[in-house]
């Protein structure tokens, strides 16, 4: 596997083919980071994120879509200092640290839910009356637009981006039981479904710069500027394992169009631009899939005789009321059209479940190319990712390391991902991909009833629903098709409607 990235490698020398990672294109920079680790599901996530808090000296900066502040803060491995509860924690951080500053960014529309959950709204005016806590609704968006990003940075030291925000309904173990205790929401005690998600850790310059991303998303919702942390200090969780050490490491974005200020469209085109790459593989996790225009790239990547093959997790259905009709219509009216352009049958999509035939639901951002990219955002496959929310993601690419042996570490994710969702140890997964190099060959020989993956099954929509679909009534992309005519936009303008 290294000798095939070293031949790509040496090929785009003399074809003069650009690096997939372009800041004047796909992504806003590219950094070192010291150190990346990929953590998959909250119970990881929530206990790391404690223990690099206790580490903060300055700055804490959470950014993201939704906070409550009565969920715990803890993971399997177990709690240690400080309350449970991540408001009560935060708090107490802030109170025995007269250096320490906190800072919280949410989307503001998501707020005025919040307000009605129990304790929450206390705590956060609690925060509010303390001088070094500081509390912004983010509503620097278009109407109907979000802030969607997740990210959280620890004095410009460490940063935390993914898919996975700090409030109800998102701890799950990676062994997703039907019964988990754990998994209930703050208050009522309610269980909830099964939840898969993923984040990153990064140290180094890459850190800094997410860390800058904050700054510079405070500025827009605040008005107020925030100067960097200086100086270093001891900001990894010692914990938690890197998965890759000393990588750049691209940062890519999506911001909406807003007066005086141009669209960000680097996550949409690195979407692209990965879709073209791949030789042979695409793994993808994500909340939806709804995008005509990664559609029609998907679909001219399977008219062709040896294209890669595309496999795509989702959750069985999206969640809410709304969220089912615009998501789960769209994803029914593309793939089904992606099956009809299948000739080579290389496009599947399926849905994790429990071991008791629970749907898991997928709330992971992750997309893995080959044996050389892996990208973990907060951008799902749909329009408002794209082009009208705001979102973050990054991605390291094995062929700026050619000499680093990254690949096997990039299919050592992907497969344990793999067996996440199969219930199986990822040597079984790897041992499998050898012998018959197909993800899906691998998949249908591994699944089977109880905790696995099942295929999508395309479901009968009736007139209302094709209709909501194809002209993306819900699920616009960008905020000039707000209120744009609606004979104007939909599913299938371009190729996927030509020829199709």
């Amino acid at each position: 596997m290294r000798d095939a990235v070293l031949d790509r490698f040496h090929d785009r020398q003399k074809d003069h083919t650009p690096p997939m990672l372009d800041p004047a294109r796909n992504v806003w920079r590219i950094e070192r980071a010291d150190r990346l680790s990929v953590i998959v599901d909250a119970d990881r996530y929530f206990g790391v994120a404690r223990e690099a808090f206790l580490q903060a000296r300055k700055r804490i900066m959470l950014v993201g879509w939704d906070f409550d502040a009565r969920i715990r803060l803890v993971g399997s491995t177990g709690m240690t200092e400080g309350p449970e509860t991540v408001g009560d924690f935060l708090y107490w951080l802030i109170q025995r640290n007269p250096e320490l500053e906190l800072y919280l960014l949410r989307w503001d529309v998501g707020a005025v839910k919040a307000a009605f959950r129990g304790s929450t709204m206390f705590t956060v005016l609690k925060w509010m009356r303390h001088p070094r806590i500081h509390v912004k609704l983010d509503g620097h968006h278009p109407t109907a637009s979000s802030h969607h990003q997740k990210i959280v940075s620890i004095d410009d030291c460490l940063a935390f981006c993914g898919g996975i925000d700090m409030t109800a309904e998102r701890w799950d173990t990676r062994a997703h039981r039907d019964d988990d205790p754990g998994r209930r929401l703050p208050g009522s005690g309610k269980p909830y479904k099964p939840w898969h998600d993923a984040t990153t850790a990064i140290t180094g310059p890459a850190a800094a710069a997410l860390g800058e991303l904050c700054r510079d998303r405070w500025h827009l919702a605040a008005g107020h500027t925030l100067t960097p942390v200086e100086g270093g200090g001891s900001c990894w969780p010692a914990s938690l394992d890197p998965t890759f050490e000393n990588v750049d490491l691209g940062i890519a974005r999506s911001q909406p169009e807003m007066p005086g200020e141009a669209a960000v469209t680097e996550v949409e085109a690195l979407f692209l631009d990965q879709i073209k790459a791949a030789k042979r593989h695409i793994y993808c996790e994500s909340q939806y899939f709804a995008s005509r225009r990664i559609a029609e790239a998907i679909a001219a990547r399977l008219d062709e005789p040896d294209g890669p093959e595309i496999v795509i997790v989702n959750p069985l259905t999206a969640q809410g009321w709304l969220e089912p009709l615009a998501m789960d219509t769209a994803r029914a009216r593309l793939v089904e059209t992606l099956r009809r352009r299948d000739r080579h049958d290389r496009f599947r999509l399926y849905h994790p479940f429990t071991r008791g035939g629970t749907a898991i639901y997928c709330h992971a951002k992750i997309t893995i190319i080959d044996d050389t990219q892996l990208r973990i955002g907060s951008a799902n496959i749909n329009n408002r990712s794209l082009r009208l929310d705001t979102e973050c993601d990054v991605v390291l690419d094995a062929e700026r390391h050619p000499d680093a042996g990254l690949e096997n570490r990039i299919l050592a994710t992907r497969h344990d991902l793999m067996a996440e969702h199969l219930d199986v140890a990822p040597e079984r997964v790897a041992q499998l991909m050898e012998q018959t190099g197909s993800l899906i060959e691998t998949i249908e020989r591994l699944r089977g009833p109880g905790r696995s993956l099942r295929p999508y099954e395309v479901p009968d929509l009736d007139g209302i629903q094709k209709w909501l679909a194809d002209n993306e009534v819900l699920d616009p992309e960008g905020p000039g098709e707000m209120f744009e005519a609606t004979t104007q936009r939909g599913l299938f303008r371009g190729r996927l409607r030509k020829r199709g």
